[in-house]
């Protein structure tokens, strides 16, 4: 009798515990999500009290900058109006520190920042050393003369009497160090005493000269602590809340983040927009597929074919016309009106007319396509292949190769 009210009382203490914990496993399911969102959307803030303030202000992630040459094979045959043979060098590649500096919080929910810049190099990751040299083409002579290509005749004879002079030539065989960060050329004097407005720097000259131990502008952004919906938003930047590089109020815009974080919660319905200084306009990726990144669930965002796209295939980007061929955006007119253009690594996304003019150049997806994969949750970059191409420079980072049009009769 004794042990069957034990029996009992046991069966009824089981049952409570287990009627306890399904009401406590609901709750939990109910609330702990919750619980969970609510302390990632006070985690992420801007704010000096919240635990991501600083990785937001010095990043802990190591950045790293993978440059690439095309070294051209042929240069003496170009200018004899031969098809351009280049072979691609490197990576050469760079870490990149990135600190923000002079950051103040505003009265409208806003924060201000500089986020300085510097790049180490890291030869035990690199194809190759700094001391290689690459030929390439002469980019400040073939600036100079292309800048001049529609004016009076009697000053282009008096650029060529200066090309002469000076030795300069069309294509220069320098090392990477020095296309990199800066080399001593008399064309540097010489036109910044009687052109003082055509070149926009002074001394040495390098592709990545100004960027180390710089900063990418002014940014005030939104830091979420009165309104979430804000969040890493973008304000203004240098002081504006729109450009004015470009032909229409869309292409101007400043949308997005500064391209480090955005909102957490991500869904594949999401899009990532961002403006970025380099190119000198907003972006925006589109959600393309779920993904693990060193055990991280990651969500990959794409550029849609249109990025590069030109008016007459993509009505939206006219603004930044004048265009040429598809694929390429013109972005002379916030480089000092120097001749460049952007683009994807190897005219990929392009008009098939432009990989087709240069020997050498095999676009495809998997190398030199633009994504970035994110964690969906706190939306933090997990890695991200920004691949983009210049005329001048670029970042995967590549350099590409330029017809030189008229040089070849104004130089010998």
């Amino acid at each position: 009798m004794g042990s069957r009210s034990r029996a009992r009382r046991v069966a009824a203490a089981l049952g409570f515990a287990g009627l306890l914990c399904a009401v406590l496993g609901v709750i939990m399911i109910v609330m702990v999500p919750s619980i969970i969102k609510q302390q990632v959307l006070k985690n992420v803030r801007i704010d000096p009290s919240s635990l991501s303030f600083n990785m937001w202000k010095e990043i802990p992630v190591p950045f790293y900058l993978s440059v690439y040459f095309f070294d051209v094979v042929n240069p003496s045959e170009i200018l004899q109006g031969q098809k351009p043979q280049v072979r691609e060098r490197g990576p050469y590649v760079y870490r990149e520190f990135r600190h923000k500096s002079n950051i103040t919080f505003n009265d409208n929910d806003t924060v201000s920042f500089l986020e300085y810049r510097s790049f180490q190099f890291q030869p035990d990751k690199s194809r190759g050393l700094e001391s290689d040299s690459i030929v390439m083409p002469n980019i400040l002579v073939l600036s100079a003369a292309m800048m001049m290509e529609n004016g009076p005749m009697s000053l282009k004879l008096i650029m060529t009497l200066a090309f002469s002079t000076l030795g300069e030539r069309a294509f220069m065989n320098r090392t990477v160090s020095e296309i990199m960060w800066g080399y001593e050329d008399p064309l540097i004097h010489l036109v910044n005493k009687y052109f003082p407005n055509m070149f926009p720097f002074k001394g040495k000259f390098g592709l990545f000269a100004e960027l180390n131990s710089s900063d990418s502008g002014l940014f005030t952004v939104f830091t979420g602590v009165k309104n979430f919906s804000r969040i890493h938003l973008v304000d203004k930047w240098n002081g504006v809340s729109k450009v004015n590089f470009w032909h229409s109020d869309q292409c101007n815009m400043i949308n997005g983040t500064s391209g480090q974080m955005w909102a957490p919660f991500m869904t594949p319905e999401s899009s990532l927009e961002f403006y970025s200084p380099e190119a000198c306009r907003s972006m925006k990726l589109i959600y393309k597929e779920q993904g693990v990144f060193e055990g991280i669930p990651t969500f990959r965002f794409v550029a849609p074919n249109t990025l590069f796209a030109n008016g007459s295939v993509y009505p939206p980007n006219e603004g930044f016309c004048p265009c040429r061929e598809s694929g390429i955006q013109n972005v002379s007119t916030c480089r000092f009106n120097a001749p460049l253009f952007l683009s994807h690594p190897h005219f990929y996304n392009a008009d098939p007319v432009l990989a087709e003019a240069v020997s050498g150049l095999h676009p495809n997806p998997e190398e030199h396509s633009l994504f970035l994969d994110i964690h969906p949750k706190p939306c933090e970059m997990g890695r991200v292949v920004s691949t983009f191409q210049m005329r001048r420079v670029s970042a995967k980072k590549q350099q590409s190769v330029l017809k030189p049009r008229f040089l070849s009769t104004l130089i010998s």
